[in-house]
């Protein structure tokens, strides 16, 4: 793996001296294996700085202003691309789902087992493609999971019945996983501390894009054609990725810091990455405020549409505005919070916030203010969404800061853990039918007080357990011996 940030070992260290970072061109040279293609567009090595202890506890001296911005252009989109393939999936299909009931003839419920597929799908995929990455690099795995993206949603264009389609989505999830693994993975490649938390919003950035355009894009494709047309322009935007990630995308990874091992050294890493406590712990509330994001995915369109009355085009709007709201948050995140405010400390309180929008929105659908029409429950959800911008990338950052070696893995395992319980979070928002938002509120603020509960537990923030500090024993986490 590229050298650059710190390990847990060696983090503690608040004095370390900024390494220097070589131009773009000078890294690219600097990765064996690489040959020509794309080597101009390789990220700058990350830089070590304070290191993940300094991102903790607020230190500004772990990247210098702009470190993020020392990575090409070309290669922060294509990440950013890869890290949207969950919400081009998802959220330009929502406002045809209605639609995709009628004309399948099945309930709402099945329906909404496409969704769930495809998120255990992708769930599924990542804690096979995360390790196989850390064994043959980053490119070749996340190749080979576009290819098979782009056949499996081709196939979903063509699903005659309701099975089929979820048959196709478990499969679209599977290689679309690739993706939004190795794209963590990469980031960690690249980055530390401050630095990759800042990355990480910066990619929020990107990849908020698709869920602001994505519903409107599908709810545009709706007037002219059926739901079909909208996996036919998501297997264009697939082809269209894929080539961009051929052509311009590096490796990442040299071969000297690849694991040479099977499923037993994988199985032994993941289980040092679980023992450490802290980092379970993040996983776990990023998993459980990613429950109460999908359980919002699933129902909202039902919620918006069935129950109170507006036409796709305008559950788009709101989708689209809800995403602009997670787009802002994060990036007050990354340019104004992080390096001034412990990203403990950021994250309580984005929890915090999603707690108290979801217990709004169970009031409202309770009838305890009375009828209330679109714009409350629509503010609600804005808030909801707008905390998610500061919740993800925190949950995301703050558990990558616990291993240097294996981000693969590491990756896997967040990712994994994040869409195994939305997908099960995902049915539940129907299980009341189609006329109540009960479920889904329900859903929702149970979800972020376990989450809360779990970063509280675990991780004990303000405990002096800042999130990067080595953990009990002299193995580091996710290192093999």
């Amino acid at each position: 793996m590229p050298e650059g940030g710190a390990s847990i070992s060696d983090s503690t260290s608040s004095a370390a001296p900024e390494a220097a970072v070589p131009d773009a061109d000078t890294a690219a040279s600097a990765v064996p294996g690489n040959g020509s293609r794309g080597g101009s567009d390789l990220p700058a090595r990350r830089t070590a700085g304070r290191g993940a202890h300094g991102a903790a506890t607020g230190g500004r001296g772990s990247a210098g202003p702009g470190a993020a911005g020392r990575t090409s252009l070309l290669v922060t989109l294509i990440l950013g691309g890869l890290t949207a393939t969950p919400p081009l999936a998802m959220d330009m299909y929502l406002p045809s789902l209605p639609q995709v009931t009628r004309a399948l003839h099945a309930p709402a419920a099945t329906v909404q087992l496409t969704l769930t597929a495809c998120l255990a799908g992708m769930a599924l995929g990542q804690l096979v493609v995360g390790p196989l990455s850390d064994r043959w690099g980053r490119r070749r795995p996340l190749l080979t999971g576009l290819a098979v993206y782009v056949v499996a949603t081709a196939l979903c264009a063509f699903a005659p019945t309701v099975e089929l389609l979820v048959a196709f989505r478990l499969a679209q999830g599977l290689a679309g996983a690739a993706g939004i693994v190795i794209a963590r993975a990469v980031v960690r490649d690249l980055y530390d501390g401050v630095a990759m938390a800042r990355f990480f919003s910066t990619l929020m950035l990107i990849s908020g894009v698709a869920p602001v355009v994505a519903p409107l894009i599908g709810g545009q494709i709706l007037r002219v054609t059926d739901w079909r047309g909208v996996f036919v322009v998501l297997t264009g935007v697939g082809v269209l990725l894929a080539a961009v990630v051929w052509a311009r995308l590096p490796e990442t990874l040299a071969p000297a810091d690849r694991h040479g091992g099977g499923i037993g050294e994988t199985l032994t890493t993941m289980r040092r990455l679980l023992a450490d406590r802290a980092f379970t712990g993040y996983m776990l509330a990023g998993g459980f405020a990613f429950a109460a994001l999908f359980a919002y995915i699933a129902a909202s369109p039902f919620v918006v549409q069935e129950i109170h009355g507006a036409s796709p085009q305008t559950f788009s709007l709101l989708f689209g505005l809800n995403s602009v709201g997670l787009v802002v948050a994060g990036q007050i995140n990354g340019k104004v919070l992080v390096g001034r405010v412990r990203l403990d400390r950021v994250l309580g309180l984005g929890l915090a916030v999603v707690i108290s929008a979801a217990g709004a929105l169970l009031l409202m659908s309770l009838g305890v203010f009375g009828e209330v029409g679109l714009a409350p429950v629509a503010a609600a959800l804005f808030v909801l969404m707008s905390a998610m911008g500061v919740t993800l990338p925190n949950t995301q950052a703050l558990a990558l800061m616990r291993t240097k070696h294996a981000a693969g893995s590491a990756s896997a395992l967040l990712g994994t853990s994040s869409y195994l319980i939305g997908a099960i979070a995902s049915p539940l928002v129907g299980i009341a039918g189609e006329d109540t938002a009960v479920p889904m509120a329900v859903v929702q603020l149970a979800a972020a007080l376990v989450a809360l509960a779990c970063f509280v537990g675990m991780c004990r923030p303000g405990r002096g357990h800042t999130g990067a500090e080595h953990p009990a024993g002299d193995e580091r986490v996710g290192e093999d011996n």
